[in-house]
């Protein structure tokens, strides 16, 4: 008799989560401040310095190759149930199964490859060179200032630009790269009102793909008799930076709506909207505000 071991189970966790990841939002952010200021009929500014987080980098493909190596399964009595050796004819058994199993998972590992790098707009995540090809087209849009590569998909960057409200904004937007779950962005309405949300910042939002994600990665971990750390910071799952930090508007406009703790307060440049972000945020921030003077 063979039952699903805990390493099977985290391997299956593993490939749950990388299934996921490729129809969903994979770029989160770290540590961070953030401000978006409204402080005329018809500009805005906006700016984001911290830490951004790619999960499709090359952390995920040591995670397929983990999750692909060959682990024996446990055997237990029949009559007792209890743990037993697995005998040398169900360990061969074993093996000759997985083994037959080898053309279609490395058929499914390149299909999985070809997708993330599609996502990565044509940036192979396995590839020694990816962090810097990233690094390198964030700079070529414009408003990054500054893209230092940390490691493991994280990136610390300075952006910062200015325009017109003439137009619904987003941030960040990728050349190449889907963006299904924005930071921040901004949507006119008719008589100069403009609504802000911040999807990104909320991470435990049930509109956060990612947050999915990891709760998939967190219950399959709770199956194989895993903690939250050893799910989080596992040999099989990779770390991820913590969501932390500060997003503020600053506005002259009447605020007509917000979800802040503690509603406006003044500022030099009018008023001030302010919210804390950590891990146990679960309500994305959110103000409605007419601009016209």
């Amino acid at each position: 008799m063979t039952v699903q071991s805990p390493i099977r189970l985290k391997a299956a966790a593993t490939l749950a989560a990388l299934s996921l990841l490729l129809s969903a939002c994979f770029v989160t952010p770290g540590k961070f401040t953030s401000q978006l200021q409204l402080t005329g009929e018809d500009t805005f500014s906006f700016t984001y310095d911290g830490e951004i987080f790619f999960l499709g980098m090359a952390s995920l493909a040591e995670m397929g190759a983990a999750a692909n190596e060959f682990v024996p399964t446990e055997c237990y009595d029949d009559d007792t149930y209890e743990e037993r050796d697995c005998t040398s004819a169900e360990l061969a058994d074993q093996r000759s199964e997985w083994d037959a199993g080898a053309e279609a998972r490395a058929a499914k590992a390149k299909e999985e490859a070809e997708q993330f790098s599609a996502m990565m707009g044509g940036i192979d995540p396995t590839d020694p060179e990816a962090a810097e090809e990233l690094r390198q087209l964030l700079l070529r849009h414009k408003g990054w200032e500054r893209v230092e590569d940390k490691g493991e998909g994280v990136f610390d960057v300075s952006y910062s630009i200015s325009g017109t409200l003439s137009h619904d904004f987003q941030f960040p937007v990728l050349e190449g790269i889907p963006m299904t779950n924005p930071f921040v962005e901004m949507v006119l309405r008719d008589g100069n009102v403009v609504r802000i949300n911040a999807p990104g910042f909320a991470a435990q939002n049930e509109n956060n793909p990612l947050g999915g994600i990891m709760g998939s990665m967190f219950g399959m971990g709770a199956m194989a008799g895993m903690s939250g750390a050893e799910v989080g910071a596992g040999e099989s799952i990779p770390d991820l930076p913590v969501i932390e930090g500060t997003f503020s508007i600053v506005t002259d406009g009447a605020i007509l709506a917000n979800n802040t703790d503690e509603g406006p307060n003044a500022s030099s440049g009018g008023q001030t909207l302010t919210w804390s972000i950590s891990p146990r945020t679960k309500s994305a921030p959110t103000a409605l505000i007419n601009v016209s003077r």
